[in-house]
């Protein structure tokens, strides 16, 4: 597919996520000007000072006016916000899309706030990032090799989804469809459990006496399992605002499991352990095996 050529993108929400695009984007030579959209001005200035941005503005209306594609890349929480103000400054042939973490909230805050844009409007999730946020932190090859999620619905103009996949795989990433609810739910097991689950664990241990003992003697098992509470604690509150549903349902089934680990481990059960050990690492072992072949 031929690369997509954008005159005019906007991106509101310029950090880690909204920032590498923008840079994959101009490295890739798909747009003619690249526009922010944020409310902090010594960030945005930031942004254009690293060359993420060519220019900038708090005015979502004016950031959006002219633009063939508008990225919406900033906390669950505030999308509807956004959507709303911006709506009036949307051209009749701009293309929507957002990298939100749950897409079935952002589907109904965007079929709220666009109106008639709303069959426009692409849902998206590219399934990348790191534990450092910010716009320092972008970099044009994070959505390489990476897998995108799009989430369109029945409203949604099978041409706005050809152009917003044609922006991702022009930068690298590996594009499929879902079902909203089905990304939610997936979503919900394999990222927001685990973060969620990391955050706790960090938590519970400085709250220990002894916690600065339990840090410094800390191994690399604990430092792997607990990189991501290192992420963006407003991003995160958000999105178990947003996809609660199915972070309880996975939260209670974590938690039946784990009350059966512990029973295993109080009643010095090993062949329990055990079983359950090999269970998981035969999973884990045929997941990487899978990518590497992949």
């Amino acid at each position: 597919m031929t690369a997509p050529r954008f005159g005019r993108l906007a991106v509101a929400g310029v950090g880690l996520i909204g920032g590498s695009l923008a840079l994959a984007a101009r490295e890739a030579g798909l747009a003619g000007e690249i526009v922010g959209i944020g409310r902090r001005r010594e960030r945005l200035e930031r942004a254009r000072a690293l060359g993420v941005v060519d220019r900038w503005t708090t005015e979502p209306a004016e950031g959006v006016a002219g633009a063939d594609l508008v990225v919406l890349a900033v906390p669950l929480g505030t999308m509807r916000a956004l959507m709303e103000a911006l709506a009036p400054g949307l051209g009749p042939e701009a293309v929507v899309t957002d990298v939100g973490s749950a897409k079935r909230a952002v589907v109904e805050d965007a079929r709220a706030a666009l109106g008639a844009a709303f069959a426009r409007f692409v849902p998206g999730h590219p399934v990348a990032g790191t534990e450092r946020s910010g716009v320092e932190a972008a970099f044009a090859t994070l959505f390489r090799g990476r897998r995108v999620i799009l989430t369109p619905v029945a409203d949604t103009a099978p041409e706005a989804v050809a152009r917003v996949r044609a922006l991702w795989e022009a930068v690298g990433a590996e594009v499929v469809e879902m079902d909203p609810a089905r990304h939610d739910r997936v979503l919900a097991a394999t990222s927001h459990l685990p973060h969620v689950l990391a955050y706790t664990l960090v938590d519970l241990l400085a709250g220990l006496d002894e916690h600065e003992e339990v840090f410094a003697n800390a191994a690399g098992g604990f430092r792997d399992f607990t990189r991501i509470a290192s992420s963006d604690p407003v991003m995160w509150r958000d999105i178990c605002l947003a996809n609660r549903e199915a972070i309880v349902e996975m939260l209670d089934r974590y938690g039946e499991a784990l009350a059966a680990v512990r029973a295993a481990v109080a009643g010095a059960d090993g062949a329990a352990l055990e079983r359950l050990f090999a269970r998981a690492k035969a999973a884990r072992d045929a997941h990487a095996a899978g990518r590497e072949a992949g």
